[in-house]
């Protein structure tokens, strides 16, 4: 109900914008790009996942996961669009889900700079799949900032959740959200198998 109140609320505000652009130009393309992680499940969970898992981990973590994944996603944005090949990148999105939500779950706290590289390398399967998804009409530029601020946005709707943290409830609830994104992750690996 949340993600659909999102992107109806998105469309509406960019309606006069898809109307008036085709995808051919730097509009279409921005759009396209900023819709393209908020209409795939397996991506907002993911994206919403590495925004609580930091919020869940703390200072610096809160911070350094949600830019670790966009600036490394849009390396694999980069491969995608330059037709480098990466295997499996459905089951790694799917993966990154399941990973992502476990940790959040069993309330996991590694090293910052091992939790960084599992975001890290999830962040590329992601990158990946929305550079190879690119219309070919749409500008790669304005596509990829589209993208990248979605992802950003899906970030800090996890911070938010995760903050309630700082509460015995909002952990109980926190850890909740971690295992529905997991069961997500579960599903979603069975559908790229």
């Amino acid at each position: 109900m949340n993600r659909l109140f999102w992107v109806a609320g998105l469309s509406l505000l960019l309606a006069s914008n898809v109307q008036a652009h085709s995808a051919a130009d730097i509009g279409g393309g921005f759009v396209s790009g900023l819709l393209h992680p908020v209409l795939g499940w397996d991506h907002v969970a993911a994206m919403v996942a590495v925004g609580l898992w930091g919020a869940f981990l703390g200072n610096p973590a809160v911070w350094l996961l949600p830019v670790v994944f966009p600036l490394v996603m849009a390396f694999g944005g980069a491969l995608g669009l330059a037709g480098v090949p990466v295997p499996s990148v459905e089951i790694g999105i799917a993966l990154s889900a399941l990973v992502l939500g476990i940790m959040i779950v069993l309330a996991a706290r590694p090293p910052l700079w091992l939790a960084g590289v599992i975001v890290a390398i999830f962040a590329i399967f992601h990158g990946h799949a929305h550079g190879t998804e690119l219309p070919e009409a749409a500008s790669p530029l304005a596509y990829s900032l589209g993208f990248v601020i979605a992802t950003g946005l899906l970030h800090l709707a996890g911070i938010g959740f995760g903050l309630l943290v700082r509460w015995p409830l909002g952990r109980i609830a926190v850890r909740a959200g971690g295992a529905v994104i997991a069961l997500g992750g579960m599903v979603f690996l069975g559908n790229a198998i």
